[in-house]
């Protein structure tokens, strides 16, 4: 009792200790279930940390012991749930009771105290925890997030209950008196119109999308903020291997505070991220998966996922580089390895693992290609990346945004918006396409078919295009012939020379599409109008709007027309006699309006795409005061013009200085004009060679090959006769770690086909003769193209 009263004095000071109020204190404050609760990720971090200590003091034998370390206690504690034994799970097994409770037990204190002696001691095993380490920092979904919101709205309205329970007559109570469920409302409400971490989605394409869905942040309501966070949290740590990517991340402020889920990550139900590993056995790798979180992988040995491995799926070199207990890095032996990686691609997310020859840039600037993947416009023709990673068709899948068939069967009917396809089972299965929509960022969200009337299709195929995808496959950008070379200084500081023929082909043009909004409300002088009768407007003015004074669907609009004519009422001015006379005599004269249309803002032309009304008679729900309302989007067809910018997947990024003619761009030895010229000096400093590499392979997707002899590489690639020629605009996919090697490129370059002269302009260095367009004379280097 002594010590409880110690206790007590030290958490309230200036208050006279009792015995009975120093016990009641720390009882509520720890072992009282409805004040305290560990909850299932509590209870499965304690019995984790303490599992051992409480068999080295005795106060559980192994055996005990076990099932407080052991991985199933995810489905103990869900089992037990459901039985209805809550926090007792295991009440059967002596022993075993207070293992599972929500709230902290006596045996929970002493082996934590014990812990702490034995860390102040210098013992060997027992460390302090590192906070930055993934076995310590836990996602909170959004399903946790809205059930925090839930139960603070649940409180107050419990509270606002308890008051009208003593106030009001028990006999004429009833429930509807009692509950008042605005407070659960309003914070539901508040969580998804104010909280931090519920963000409008970014759709400016369909990779942006998905990288959006895939973000973890370590800001918010109760998380870090920006000013507090030091470098430590921000750092890269061994145990986010597999977990969360090392490359992508905001530039500026929130650098390392938030990063994006890395490719075959998931969440755990404690909200634990877990990466896929191979299990090893005997120095055989099986094809068994197992998922392990990172307090799980610091006690195991694992290899690379390129470690050679023979036709029995056993490590072929004596010794292996692996990740070994506590992170560092050494060879092992092939018995003593327990997992390996499941792919080269596992570290990094999504939208890194689509950056091809990622190997060989640098991270700062493979950080800046992944963010600006996210910011390409969709173009008005897609196509697919000549050198991809083999990522594209499954990321293109995954973000939704291509329609694909459900079932095996035959395509009845393809028309621009629908898609009917005719089942094994002769049912009917209709896809309807979306057409020209709007997106939360104004780019243009338009499917359409890829397949024809007639054709045959399994379930899986992709049978509609989404914006930036070219048969399924993502495809942001253009593929264009780049010369690296200065031109006249106008490509100095990364300024970026373009082609006229990108203009005049709408190579590189967009849509994007403004929605403009405008609502008739009740003012103090009278109610505004939706009208075609606007005063002092010419006819000619209001050629396109309808009667009801709405622009018709299709017109062509130009700055300062009028969408959607609009008159508000004037205040009442005093009248002059005459004015007076005229009224007497003709009656109520027209109430004086003013002009309010909404008009087209300067700089914006474009077609009207759509037009929606909404209004209080037809029951629409409205703000209060606004009777009718409409909004009318506009389309635009952007072409490509100087000041735009424009970037590689490697963070090559700049901005277009000049648009030349193409007469005027250098050309190669067989006339073909360039696209694009950028400046040579991009490359070296900022140790971003994949652009480089990127080009080279480019070249000979492009143009294809022809060996007369199989070389040894194809073996390794699996690789028969049949790919020793190839035409010339075939994809080659470079997937990240595991790709093209530098002799495969040389040898690949060495035999490209020749263009129809039989000249190869390429050499094997991926250099070429380029000429100047404006004089013919040739350029005294040789260029990459």
């Amino acid at each position: 009792s002594d010590a409880l009263q110690d206790i007590y004095r030290k958490l309230r000071p200036g208050e006279p200790p009792t015995a009975e109020s120093a016990g009641g204190l720390l009882i509520n404050l720890f072992f009282n279930s409805k004040r305290y609760d560990l909850a299932k990720v509590g209870r499965y971090k304690v019995n984790k940390k303490m599992g051992e200590e409480l068999v080295r003091l005795g106060l559980r034998t192994p055996e005990q012991a076990k099932p407080l370390l052991a991985s199933d206690i995810p489905e103990r504690l869900s089992a037990a749930e459901a039985n209805g034994q809550g926090a007792n799970a295991f009440a059967g097994d002596e022993g075993h009771a207070d293992s599972f409770s929500s709230i902290l037990t006596k045996e929970d204190v002493l082996a934590t105290m014990s812990y702490l002696v034995q860390l102040a001691n210098g013992e060997d095993g027992y460390d302090t925890d590192d906070i930055d380490h993934f076995g310590n920092r836990r996602l909170r979904s959004v399903g946790e997030l809205i059930q925090n919101q839930v139960r603070i709205g649940l409180s107050r309205m419990e509270r606002v209950v308890r008051e009208r329970m003593t106030t009001q007559d028990v006999e004429a109570i009833t429930p509807q008196t009692l509950i008042n469920i605005r407070p659960v409302v309003a914070s539901i409400k508040e969580f998804f119109g104010a909280s931090q971490l519920s963000q409008f989605m970014d759709q400016t394409n369909p990779l942006s999308g998905l990288r959006h869905k895939r973000r973890l942040s370590a800001l918010g309501p109760g998380g870090l903020s920006r000013e507090r966070a030091g470098f430590e949290v921000r750092d890269v740590h061994p145990s986010h291997y597999g977990r969360m990517c090392p490359i992508e991340t905001p530039e500026g402020p929130n650098i390392g505070l938030i990063g994006s889920l890395a490719t075959y990550a998931r969440i755990n139900e404690f909200g634990f991220v877990e990466t896929p590993y191979r299990k090893v056995v005997d120095g055989v790798v099986t094809d068994q998966i197992d998922y392990l979180t990172a307090d799980e992988e610091d006690r195991t040995v694992i290899a690379q996922a390129n470690a050679p491995l023979d036709g029995k799926l056993k490590f072929v070199n004596e010794f292996v580089l692996c990740r070994a207990k506590g992170g560092e890095v050494r060879e092992v032996l092939p018995s003593e390895v327990n997992y390996m990686d499941v792919s080269p691609r596992q570290i990094v997310s999504v939208t890194a693992a689509m950056i091809p020859f990622l190997e060989h840039d640098d991270a700062n600037r493979a950080l800046m290609g992944t963010n600006m993947q996210a910011q390409s416009v969709p173009l008005l023709r897609s196509d697919s990346p000549y050198v991809g990673t083999g990522l594209e068709g499954k990321v293109a899948r995954d973000a939704g945004d291509v329609v694909v068939a459900e079932a095996d069967g035959l395509v009845v009917e393809v028309a621009a918006d629908r898609i009917i396809v005719k089942t094994r089972d002769n049912k009917l299965e209709k896809h309807f396409l979306r057409k020209f929509e709007r997106t939360n960022q104004g780019t243009c969200y338009n499917q359409k078919p890829v397949v024809n009337e007639g054709d045959e299709v399994v379930a899986g195929q992709v049978i509609a295009d989404g914006p930036c995808t070219d048969t399924g496959e993502m495809a942001l950008g253009q593929n264009l012939l780049v010369a690296f070379m200065s031109w006249e200084g106008f490509n100095y500081e990364d300024a970026i020379i373009l082609s006229e023929r990108l203009v005049k082909e709408d190579v590189l043009t967009s849509i994007h599409i403004e929605e403009h909004e405008v609502d008739a409300r009740d003012t103090k002088l009278g109610a505004e109008e939706i009208t075609r009768d606007i005063p002092n407007v010419s006819e000619e003015v209001l050629a396109n709007l309808d009667e009801r004074g709405i622009i018709r669907i299709g017109a062509e609009v130009n700055p300062g027309d009028v969408l959607v004519g609009k008159v508000t009422p004037k205040g009442e001015t005093e009248l002059t006699p005459e004015e007076r006379l005229l009224r007497a005599i003709f009656g109520e004269k027209a109430r004086e309006v003013r002009d309010t249309s909404l008009k087209v803002p300067n700089g914006e032309v474009g077609r009207v795409l759509n037009v929606r009304t909404f209004s209080r008679d037809e029951g629409d729900e409205m703000p209060p005061g606004v009777n009718e309302l409409v909004r009318v989007y506009v389309a635009q067809k952007r072409k490509i013009s100087d000041g735009d910018k424009l970037a590689g997947r490697h963070g090559n990024k700049g901005v277009i200085a000049k648009i030349l003619p193409a007469e005027d761009m250098p050309f190669l030895a067989d006339g073909t004009p360039v696209d694009i010229v950028l400046n040579p000096l991009g490359v070296p400093s900022r140790m971003n060679v994949g652009q480089v590499l990127e080009t080279h392979l480019g070249w000979v997707s492009a143009n294809g090959w022809k060996f007369d002899s199989k070389p040894k590489w194809f073996k390794g690639l699996g690789w028969g006769s049949e790919m020793m020629e190839h035409a010339g605009g075939h994809k080659l996919a470079t997937p990240v770690f595991d790709g093209c090697r530098e002799d495969e490129l040389t040898d690949l370059l060495d035999n490209t086909r020749p263009n129809r002269d039989g000249v190869k302009i390429v050499d094997r260095n991926g250099k070429a003769q380029v000429f100047d367009g404006r004089t013919g004379e040739p350029i005294d280097q040789p260029i990459t193209v």
